[in-house]
Protein backbone atom coordinates (compact mmCIF):
# COMPACT_ATOMS: atom_id res chain seq x y z
CA UNK A 1 0.00 0.00 0.00
CA UNK A 2 2.78 2.26 0.78
CA UNK A 3 4.54 1.35 -2.68
CA UNK A 4 1.16 2.31 -4.45
CA UNK A 5 1.19 5.87 -2.53
CA UNK A 6 4.39 6.88 -3.36
CA UNK A 7 3.53 5.79 -6.94
CA UNK A 8 0.24 7.69 -6.98
CA UNK A 9 2.02 10.36 -5.23
CA UNK A 10 4.58 10.20 -7.39
CA UNK A 11 2.45 10.44 -10.65
CA UNK A 12 0.51 13.35 -9.55
CA UNK A 13 3.70 15.29 -9.05
CA UNK A 14 4.81 15.01 -12.56
CA UNK A 15 1.09 15.52 -13.94
CA UNK A 16 1.26 18.99 -11.45
CA UNK A 17 4.84 19.90 -12.80
CA UNK A 18 4.06 19.23 -16.45
CA UNK A 19 0.64 20.79 -16.81
CA UNK A 20 2.65 24.05 -14.61
CA UNK A 21 5.14 24.26 -17.58
CA UNK A 22 3.21 23.48 -20.10
CA UNK A 23 0.55 26.48 -18.82
CA UNK A 24 3.71 28.44 -18.55
CA UNK A 25 5.21 27.95 -22.01
CA UNK A 26 1.90 28.64 -23.37
CA UNK A 27 1.93 31.59 -21.53
CA UNK A 28 4.86 33.32 -23.00
CA UNK A 29 5.01 31.79 -25.87
CA UNK A 30 4.19 34.77 -28.15
CA UNK A 31 6.83 37.35 -28.76
CA UNK A 32 6.65 40.51 -30.59
CA UNK A 33 10.10 41.04 -32.32
CA UNK A 34 11.25 44.51 -34.73
CA UNK A 35 13.91 43.93 -37.31
CA UNK A 36 15.49 46.26 -39.22
CA UNK A 37 15.16 46.25 -43.24
CA UNK A 38 18.34 45.78 -44.16
CA UNK A 39 21.27 42.56 -43.90
CA UNK A 40 22.16 43.46 -40.81
CA UNK A 41 19.24 41.48 -39.05
CA UNK A 42 20.67 38.57 -41.04
CA UNK A 43 20.61 36.44 -38.56
CA UNK A 44 16.63 37.18 -37.78
CA UNK A 45 15.73 36.65 -40.98
CA UNK A 46 17.72 33.87 -41.00
CA UNK A 47 15.94 32.09 -38.20
CA UNK A 48 12.50 32.86 -39.78
CA UNK A 49 13.08 31.37 -43.28
CA UNK A 50 14.76 28.61 -41.45
CA UNK A 51 11.89 27.83 -38.82
CA UNK A 52 14.31 28.22 -35.81
CA UNK A 53 11.99 30.56 -33.92
CA UNK A 54 9.15 28.22 -34.15
CA UNK A 55 11.44 25.19 -33.70
CA UNK A 56 12.53 26.88 -30.20
CA UNK A 57 8.86 27.54 -29.55
CA UNK A 58 8.61 31.15 -30.20
CA UNK A 59 5.30 32.29 -31.44
CA UNK A 60 6.06 35.30 -33.08
CA UNK A 61 2.67 37.43 -32.73
CA UNK A 62 4.59 40.80 -34.28
CA UNK A 63 7.19 40.36 -36.93
CA UNK A 64 7.84 43.93 -38.06
CA UNK A 65 10.43 45.25 -40.37
CA UNK A 66 11.32 49.40 -40.27
CA UNK A 67 13.46 51.06 -42.86
CA UNK A 68 15.75 52.90 -40.23
CA UNK A 69 16.99 52.02 -37.37
CA UNK A 70 15.85 55.32 -35.32
CA UNK A 71 12.04 54.72 -36.51
CA UNK A 72 12.28 50.94 -34.93
CA UNK A 73 13.64 52.98 -31.67
CA UNK A 74 10.67 55.12 -32.37
CA UNK A 75 8.27 51.65 -32.22
CA UNK A 76 10.18 50.43 -29.13
CA UNK A 77 7.61 52.14 -26.74
CA UNK A 78 4.78 49.76 -27.85
CA UNK A 79 3.83 47.12 -25.66
CA UNK A 80 3.67 44.31 -28.18
CA UNK A 81 7.72 45.00 -29.51
CA UNK A 82 9.42 43.06 -26.67
CA UNK A 83 12.80 42.33 -29.07
CA UNK A 84 14.26 44.15 -31.62
CA UNK A 85 17.21 43.22 -33.93
CA UNK A 86 18.71 46.98 -34.15
CA UNK A 87 21.89 49.15 -34.68
CA UNK A 88 23.24 49.82 -31.50
CA UNK A 89 23.14 53.97 -31.61
CA UNK A 90 19.37 53.82 -31.96
CA UNK A 91 19.41 51.39 -29.34
CA UNK A 92 21.79 53.64 -27.01
CA UNK A 93 19.53 56.92 -27.63
CA UNK A 94 15.82 54.79 -27.11
CA UNK A 95 17.48 53.72 -23.42
CA UNK A 96 19.27 57.25 -22.43
CA UNK A 97 16.75 60.07 -24.16
CA UNK A 98 13.61 57.77 -24.12
CA UNK A 99 14.16 56.30 -21.27
CA UNK A 100 13.01 52.84 -22.89
CA UNK A 101 13.64 50.00 -20.46
CA UNK A 102 15.59 47.39 -22.52
CA UNK A 103 18.90 45.56 -22.37
CA UNK A 104 20.66 44.80 -25.05
CA UNK A 105 21.82 40.70 -24.79
CA UNK A 106 23.97 40.07 -27.77
CA UNK A 107 25.11 41.13 -31.16
CA UNK A 108 24.22 40.65 -34.28
CA UNK A 109 27.23 41.97 -36.32
CA UNK A 110 30.00 44.15 -36.63
CA UNK A 111 30.72 47.29 -39.29
CA UNK A 112 28.17 47.47 -41.79
CA UNK A 113 28.04 51.00 -42.82
CA UNK A 114 29.51 53.02 -46.22
CA UNK A 115 30.63 56.09 -47.47
CA UNK A 116 29.33 56.04 -51.24
CA UNK A 117 30.20 58.91 -53.81
CA UNK A 118 29.97 59.94 -57.28
CA UNK A 119 33.61 59.05 -58.42
CA UNK A 120 33.30 62.67 -60.71
CA UNK A 121 32.53 64.75 -57.82
CA UNK A 122 34.34 62.90 -54.97
CA UNK A 123 38.01 61.88 -55.09
CA UNK A 124 39.23 62.12 -51.78
CA UNK A 125 37.19 62.58 -48.19
CA UNK A 126 38.31 66.01 -48.15
CA UNK A 127 35.83 67.12 -50.87
CA UNK A 128 32.73 66.35 -48.43
CA UNK A 129 33.59 70.04 -47.18
CA UNK A 130 33.74 71.50 -50.31
CA UNK A 131 30.31 73.73 -50.49
CA UNK A 132 27.87 72.59 -52.99
CA UNK A 133 28.34 68.78 -52.12
CA UNK A 134 25.55 67.22 -51.56
CA UNK A 135 25.63 64.53 -49.41
CA UNK A 136 22.81 61.96 -48.10
CA UNK A 137 22.47 60.96 -44.72
CA UNK A 138 19.99 59.52 -42.63
CA UNK A 139 18.34 61.30 -39.39
CA UNK A 140 20.90 62.58 -36.83
CA UNK A 141 21.85 60.19 -33.85
CA UNK A 142 21.83 57.08 -36.54
CA UNK A 143 24.49 54.32 -36.50
CA UNK A 144 25.29 55.78 -40.40
CA UNK A 145 25.37 59.70 -39.06
CA UNK A 146 27.67 58.58 -35.97
CA UNK A 147 30.19 56.81 -38.84
CA UNK A 148 29.90 60.41 -40.54
CA UNK A 149 30.51 62.28 -37.16
CA UNK A 150 33.78 59.81 -37.19
CA UNK A 151 34.91 60.49 -40.56
CA UNK A 152 34.79 64.14 -40.02
CA UNK A 153 36.70 63.87 -36.44
CA UNK A 154 39.26 61.66 -38.16
CA UNK A 155 39.96 63.95 -41.23
CA UNK A 156 39.56 66.98 -39.69
CA UNK A 157 37.24 68.45 -42.01
CA UNK A 158 35.18 71.27 -41.09
CA UNK A 159 31.56 69.92 -39.17
CA UNK A 160 29.90 73.28 -40.14
CA UNK A 161 30.38 73.20 -43.85
CA UNK A 162 29.56 69.82 -43.84
CA UNK A 163 26.43 69.26 -41.99
CA UNK A 164 25.72 72.54 -44.58
CA UNK A 165 26.12 70.14 -47.41
CA UNK A 166 23.82 67.30 -45.78
CA UNK A 167 20.43 65.90 -47.48
CA UNK A 168 18.51 64.01 -44.69
CA UNK A 169 16.81 61.08 -45.97
CA UNK A 170 16.15 57.71 -45.31
CA UNK A 171 17.95 54.65 -47.92
CA UNK A 172 15.78 54.00 -50.16
CA UNK A 173 15.08 57.78 -51.19
CA UNK A 174 19.21 58.02 -50.99
CA UNK A 175 18.87 55.59 -53.60
CA UNK A 176 16.43 56.99 -55.82
CA UNK A 177 18.22 60.49 -55.50
CA UNK A 178 21.81 58.57 -56.74
CA UNK A 179 19.74 57.36 -59.60
CA UNK A 180 18.31 60.89 -60.53
CA UNK A 181 21.80 62.48 -60.52
CA UNK A 182 20.66 64.39 -56.99
CA UNK A 183 23.57 63.22 -54.78
CA UNK A 184 27.20 63.42 -54.78
CA UNK A 185 27.53 61.12 -51.72
CA UNK A 186 25.68 59.14 -49.61
CA UNK A 187 26.30 57.56 -45.96
CA UNK A 188 24.16 54.38 -45.46
CA UNK A 189 23.97 51.06 -44.02
CA UNK A 190 24.25 47.79 -45.47
CA UNK A 191 22.75 46.59 -47.75
CA UNK A 192 21.77 49.95 -49.00
CA UNK A 193 25.39 51.18 -49.24
CA UNK A 194 26.39 48.36 -51.53
CA UNK A 195 22.96 49.14 -53.61
CA UNK A 196 24.57 52.92 -54.08
CA UNK A 197 27.73 51.03 -55.92
CA UNK A 198 25.38 49.27 -58.30
CA UNK A 199 24.29 52.70 -58.83
CA UNK A 200 27.69 53.88 -59.90
CA UNK A 201 28.96 55.41 -57.27
CA UNK A 202 32.55 54.19 -55.77
CA UNK A 203 32.38 53.11 -52.05
CA UNK A 204 34.93 55.46 -50.59
CA UNK A 205 35.27 54.45 -46.86
CA UNK A 206 33.95 51.42 -44.90
CA UNK A 207 33.00 51.27 -41.00
CA UNK A 208 35.93 49.12 -41.17
CA UNK A 209 38.20 51.83 -42.51
CA UNK A 210 36.82 53.98 -39.59
CA UNK A 211 36.10 52.74 -36.80
CA UNK A 212 37.89 49.32 -35.59
CA UNK A 213 36.04 46.59 -33.98
CA UNK A 214 32.70 49.08 -34.37
CA UNK A 215 29.47 47.50 -33.08
CA UNK A 216 26.71 47.49 -35.31
CA UNK A 217 23.69 46.11 -34.23
CA UNK A 218 22.40 44.32 -31.56
CA UNK A 219 19.74 42.15 -30.01
CA UNK A 220 17.79 43.77 -27.54
CA UNK A 221 14.93 42.79 -25.21
CA UNK A 222 12.64 45.02 -22.91
CA UNK A 223 13.68 43.95 -18.81
CA UNK A 224 10.32 43.25 -18.31
CA UNK A 225 11.06 40.45 -20.30
CA UNK A 226 14.06 39.36 -18.55
CA UNK A 227 12.76 39.58 -15.65
CA UNK A 228 9.40 37.97 -16.31
CA UNK A 229 10.83 35.00 -18.73
CA UNK A 230 14.49 34.78 -18.56
CA UNK A 231 14.41 31.71 -20.73
CA UNK A 232 12.48 32.96 -23.45
CA UNK A 233 15.27 35.58 -23.84
CA UNK A 234 17.91 32.38 -23.80
CA UNK A 235 15.87 30.52 -25.99
CA UNK A 236 15.79 34.12 -28.29
CA UNK A 237 20.04 34.27 -28.00
CA UNK A 238 19.87 30.51 -29.15
CA UNK A 239 18.12 31.28 -31.84
CA UNK A 240 20.01 34.29 -33.22
CA UNK A 241 23.35 32.38 -32.14
CA UNK A 242 22.33 29.15 -34.59
CA UNK A 243 20.78 31.17 -37.66
CA UNK A 244 24.74 33.54 -37.12
CA UNK A 245 26.64 30.22 -37.14
CA UNK A 246 24.29 29.05 -40.23
CA UNK A 247 24.99 32.03 -42.02
CA UNK A 248 28.32 32.29 -41.69
CA UNK A 249 28.93 28.44 -42.75
CA UNK A 250 26.75 29.12 -45.42
CA UNK A 251 27.13 32.13 -46.98
CA UNK A 252 25.75 32.13 -50.61
CA UNK A 253 22.69 30.10 -49.70
CA UNK A 254 22.36 32.74 -46.66
CA UNK A 255 22.30 35.86 -49.38
CA UNK A 256 19.78 34.75 -51.32
CA UNK A 257 17.69 33.77 -48.66
CA UNK A 258 17.63 37.40 -47.51
CA UNK A 259 17.67 39.06 -51.41
CA UNK A 260 14.24 36.77 -50.96
CA UNK A 261 13.22 38.21 -47.56
CA UNK A 262 14.32 41.51 -48.63
CA UNK A 263 12.07 41.60 -51.66
CA UNK A 264 8.76 40.26 -50.39
CA UNK A 265 8.68 42.47 -47.32
CA UNK A 266 10.18 46.04 -49.12
CA UNK A 267 6.22 46.99 -50.24
CA UNK A 268 5.64 46.35 -46.67
CA UNK A 269 8.76 49.02 -45.12
CA UNK A 270 9.00 51.33 -47.96
CA UNK A 271 7.21 54.66 -47.03
CA UNK A 272 4.15 55.80 -48.71
CA UNK A 273 5.88 58.74 -51.07
CA UNK A 274 8.71 56.34 -52.67
CA UNK A 275 7.07 53.54 -52.57
CA UNK A 276 5.59 52.72 -56.28
CA UNK A 277 8.89 53.95 -56.88
CA UNK A 278 11.15 52.03 -54.82
CA UNK A 279 9.50 48.48 -56.11
CA UNK A 280 12.10 49.22 -59.15
CA UNK A 281 14.73 49.01 -56.58
CA UNK A 282 15.70 45.07 -56.93
CA UNK A 283 17.43 43.33 -53.99
CA UNK A 284 19.38 40.70 -56.03
CA UNK A 285 21.32 37.45 -54.28
CA UNK A 286 24.65 39.05 -56.08
CA UNK A 287 24.06 42.33 -54.32
CA UNK A 288 23.15 40.56 -51.11
CA UNK A 289 26.18 38.16 -51.21
CA UNK A 290 28.40 41.10 -51.73
CA UNK A 291 26.76 43.56 -49.01
CA UNK A 292 26.79 40.77 -46.44
CA UNK A 293 31.04 40.08 -47.38
CA UNK A 294 31.43 43.61 -45.82
CA UNK A 295 29.67 42.78 -42.39
CA UNK A 296 31.07 40.49 -39.22
CA UNK A 297 28.46 38.39 -38.06
CA UNK A 298 28.68 37.71 -34.74
CA UNK A 299 26.85 37.25 -31.45
CA UNK A 300 29.52 38.15 -29.49
CA UNK A 301 30.03 41.68 -27.36
CA UNK A 302 32.78 43.66 -26.50
CA UNK A 303 31.36 45.87 -23.50
CA UNK A 304 34.52 48.42 -24.38
CA UNK A 305 33.60 49.40 -27.51
CA UNK A 306 29.81 49.37 -26.23
CA UNK A 307 31.26 52.00 -23.69
CA UNK A 308 33.36 53.95 -26.64
CA UNK A 309 30.06 54.67 -28.49
CA UNK A 310 28.10 55.94 -25.71
CA UNK A 311 30.77 58.24 -24.49
CA UNK A 312 31.54 59.73 -28.60
CA UNK A 313 27.21 59.98 -28.61
CA UNK A 314 27.49 61.83 -25.44
CA UNK A 315 30.20 64.09 -26.87
CA UNK A 316 27.97 64.64 -29.82
CA UNK A 317 25.34 65.71 -28.00
CA UNK A 318 23.09 62.75 -29.26
CA UNK A 319 22.06 61.42 -26.21
CA UNK A 320 21.04 63.78 -22.55
CA UNK A 321 24.06 62.02 -20.72
CA UNK A 322 26.63 59.60 -20.70
CA UNK A 323 26.11 56.04 -18.63
CA UNK A 324 28.12 53.03 -17.90
CA UNK A 325 27.60 50.20 -20.63
CA UNK A 326 26.94 48.00 -17.95
CA UNK A 327 23.39 49.29 -17.42
CA UNK A 328 22.66 48.59 -20.77
CA UNK A 329 23.89 45.06 -21.01
CA UNK A 330 22.79 41.25 -19.95
CA UNK A 331 25.24 39.28 -21.51
CA UNK A 332 24.40 35.83 -19.21
CA UNK A 333 22.46 34.58 -22.12
CA UNK A 334 25.77 33.83 -24.36
CA UNK A 335 27.56 31.49 -24.57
Amino acid sequence: MKKIFIFITFVLLVIFITSGCSGKQKEIAHLGVAVEFTDHAASAYIALDKGYFAGAGLNLSAYESYVTGTALAAALARGDIQAAYICLAPAISAYANAGVPLKIVAGTHKYGYGLAVNPEKIKVVQDLEKPGIRIGCVEAGSAADIMLQKIIDEFGLNREQVTKNLQRMNPPKQILAIKTGKLDAALMPEHWATMAENAGFTMLLTARDIWPGMQGSVLIVKEELIKNHPEVVRKLVEVSQKATNWTNKNPLEASRIMASQMQTMSEQVFPTDVAETAKQLEITSETMQHSMGRLEYTTSIDPTMIQETIDYMAYLGYIKTGFKAENILDLRFLK
